[in-house]
Order: C-alpha cells, then structure tokens, then sequence
C-alpha cells in the first residue's frame, strides 16, 4: 500500500496549482531530511473521509470536528495552519453564517422555520458552530425548519444564492477564496454574522506515524511556509504559516457540542 498526501479541504479547482507548488516545497524537505517514499503528488482520487482512514497517509488536513470523533483513532493532529482571510486571527478561524443578497433577514433570531444548507453533518465549520450560535436562541426547541445536505461549503453557498435555502454556515477560508475566484457567486449572498472563533482546520497524519516524522513533517511545514521563493502559491491560498498542534488544542470544539447540548440544543434543527 502506497503512502498518500491529501490536501483536500480547501482544493478548489482554481487554486490546485498553487497547492501542488506548497507540496512540492515539503516533499524536497523531506526527501533531504531522508524520509523515504515521498509521494510527489496530492492525492486526488480520495474522499475526505477515505483519506483519513488510509493507514498510509502521510500528510492531510481535516475538519477538527471529526478528528475529535469517528476519526480519532485513525488520525493525529499535529500542526495548525495560521491563515489570513477575512475572520481569521492567528490560529483560529470561524463560520460566516450568510443569506442571499437580497434576504430580508438582518438577524440570527429571524433564521426560526427556515431552511438551512448544511455541508456536512460532521462538520465543525458547517454544524458544530452554527448549533452553538442557534442554541442560545433555540430556547431548548426546534429552531430550523429545513436542513439540506450539501456535500461542500461551495454547495451550500449556491444553495443560498440561488434561492434553493435561507442560509448557510460557510467556513470564512472558503469564503474568501470562493470571493476571489468565483465573485459572481459570492456577491448574491451576505454575511449575517459569525460564529465563535476555532482552531484552523488541522493538519493530520496517520496515529501509526512514527514520533521522528511526525517531528519532520513539522519541520518540512514551517520552512516551506517561510520559503520566500513559495510566496505567491502560498497567497493563493490564503496561507501564511502554521504552528505546531496537538489533539488537546482543539477541545474547545468539543466544548462548543457540550454548551449546546447544555442549552438542550445536542443536534442542530
């Protein structure tokens, strides 16, 4: 069985050029700190989901949600990637909860009965953060009316530009790139509010990764994200460093479901 590298949450189609260019600056590092059998390229046949249960994967990035949950014990976290996006501050990210432009509703409160596209039930961006900004609203009831299973961020914001829902949870990363590269799209929604800040979507490897290059890997991440020669690629993609991670940093997710359930609200509705 081959190793793989999966780099798939944020792998627009526009900006895969630039996300090869980043790999390409960690698999020269690796190779010279002597870890054989470096993939050349990002896997792109995956699923998110299958690539976290590869036994081989060398190097991925996650939803931190999951990684908490089903994929624990397949999975270990071990750097967080610092971006520079709108709703981003240093190592912490959030969701921007949107409406179509032309959306009547001007507050959370008024999102009672609507219909809400989701890209996945197992997302942090997409289910864990909006549950815990309608919680405090839900008043221990049903509080949407409708939710649509999307299969992506950029589904979902389609659903609520083209009328099909009333809203979306929309991780802030993708939304800036989707303003860069599809701002016909972007510009018939809006931003209602935020949700609580969290950790960036971490980088993952295999648990079965030896302690010497799970150190590699961090080594090989932050000198490429320092490359000046890789500057360009690394715009692109909003991406401007990464800090080294552990599993315990991303408990406050974990703390977010426990509020929500706390408020009587365990499953967003």
């Amino acid at each position: 069985m081959s190793v793989i590298a999966h780099l798939g949450m944020y792998d627009l189609a526009e900006v895969r050029a630039a996300a090869d260019a980043v790999w390409t600056g960690i698999t020269c590092r690796l190779r010279d700190f002597g870890l054989p059998e470096i993939p050349l390229t990002l896997s792109r046949t995956l699923t998110h989901h299958d690539s976290w249960r590869h036994p081989e994967l060398l190097f991925g990035q996650s939803c931190g949600y999951p990684a908490l949950h089903d994929f624990r014990d397949s999975i270990r976290i071990f750097a967080t990637p610092i971006y520079d996006a709108p709703g981003c501050e240093a190592e912490k990210h959030c969701s921007f909860l949107v409406v179509s432009a032309g959306s009547p509703i001007r507050e959370l409160a008024q999102l009672r009965g609507t219909c809400f596209a989701l890209n996945s039930w197992d997302s942090n961006t997409g289910m864990n953060l909006p549950r815990l900004a309608f919680a405090r609203l839900a008043k221990r009831e049903r509080f949407l009316g409708k939710i649509v299973e999307t299969g992506s961020h950029a589904e979902s914001l389609s659903f609520v530009a083209e009328g099909r829902a009333d809203a979306a949870a929309i991780d802030c990363v993708t939304y800036a790139l989707l303003a860069r590269h599809r701002a016909m799209l972007v510009a018939k929604t809006r931003i209602l509010a935020r949700s609580a800040p969290s950790p960036s979507l971490p980088f993952v490897t295999a648990r079965s990764t030896s302690e010497a290059t799970v150190n590699a890997l961090r080594r090989a991440l932050v000198e490429t994200l320092a490359d000046p020669g890789l500057e360009a690629a690394r715009d692109e993609l909003f991406l401007k460093g990464a800090v080294p991670a552990k599993e315990e940093d991303y408990r406050v997710l974990l703390d977010y479901e426990e509020k929500a359930r706390e408020l009587g609200y365990a499953r967003l509705a």
